[in-house]
């Protein structure tokens, strides 16, 4: 089985494929950053940097899986088109992509990932029906990578097309949970005193309720509408496109360093990133988990 990855970013997806014994081919982005670190990844696979919905598909090599994660923010609920955010209409038509790609090589099994309200898209049911029209059953999986064994509670949808009658239900595993424990580093990072100058009057109080609850040693989102900590025995929560996790440990706290990200999306340790912290973060938050990816992939291969 070989396999193509569209959008592919820092490679999430294409990592859980080598991690399934799946060679990727080809993969693109319009991102130069992303293209540039999956290529350092991923030396083997054959790489474009361009719009994918003006891609020529005959220099597309001949594959057996197409791997695809289109554009989410426009269908999310946190940055979406009722966010007052235009532009996501031009990124929510990223999908028709992978409609013309599967129109021309027609592989066997095609695995789209997104956020589950990909499928309350207004046009999801045109895109849907472009998709059987070539022939292919769709089966929606809905997914939190937690269960596959990556760190973090970070629900997707993952949808199978198959050039089957019927769509191919996968058999998962439902694996034990992993605590965001086992990639923090307590010893390291750049820790600053909670008590200082300046500090949010709400990040303190987050911090207050999370010590009632865990002690004191937790992590806790730095934005959004929590008002407490969580846990560091269970998954830390959805690892997203800018910093958000903080560590808490006695009377010092810090963000989740480069490498801790990566590790709570699951990216083994081989994988090379830009020094550049924030642009780690970025396309740590934009991926696919690996570790989710390879299982997903091995259960498409079980079924073929």
């Amino acid at each position: 089985m070989k396999a193509i990855d569209l959008f592919a970013g820092f490679g999430g997806f294409s990592t859980g494929a080598k991690m399934a014994g799946v060679p990727v081919v080809w993969a693109a982005n319009h991102w130069p950053d992303a293209v540039h670190w999956h290529s350092v990844n991923h030396p083997e696979t054959q790489h474009a940097c361009q719009d994918l919905q003006q891609a020529n598909w005959a220099q597309v090599p001949a594959h057996d899986l197409l791997l695809a994660s289109p554009c989410c923010q426009g269908h999310s609920k946190a940055r979406g088109k009722t966010s007052g955010n235009p532009e996501h209409d031009a990124s929510r038509s990223t999908a028709w992509a992978v409609v013309s790609a599967a129109e021309y090589h027609k592989p066997d099994f095609a695995l789209i990932e997104n956020v589950p309200e990909f499928m309350q898209w207004q046009l999801y049911t045109a895109w849907e029906a472009a998709m059987n029209a070539l022939g292919y059953s769709l089966a929606p999986h809905i997914v939190d990578a937690a269960d596959l064994g990556v760190p973090q509670n970070r629900v997707r949808l993952f949808l199978v097309a198959s050039r089957s009658k019927s769509p191919l239900k996968l058999n998962l595993p439902k694996l034990d949970h992993v605590a965001a424990s086992s990639f923090i580093d307590w010893e390291g990072g750049r820790w600053s005193a909670i008590n200082k100058p300046g500090r949010a009057a709400a990040t303190l109080e987050r911090i207050a309720n999370g010590r009632k609850q865990y002690g004191d040693r937790f992590v806790m989102s730095y934005y959004g509408n929590t008002k407490s900590g969580r846990c560091p025995g269970r998954p830390i929560g959805t690892i997203t496109t800018r910093d958000r996790w903080a560590v808490i440990d006695g009377g010092c706290m810090r963000m989740l360093s480069a490498d801790e990200n990566l590790a709570a999306m699951s990216f083994p340790d081989w994988i090379q990133r830009p020094k550049n912290h924030r642009l780690t973060v970025h396309m740590a938050g934009n991926a696919v988990a690996p570790l989710a990816a390879m299982h997903l992939i091995n259960a498409i291969k079980e079924a073929a």
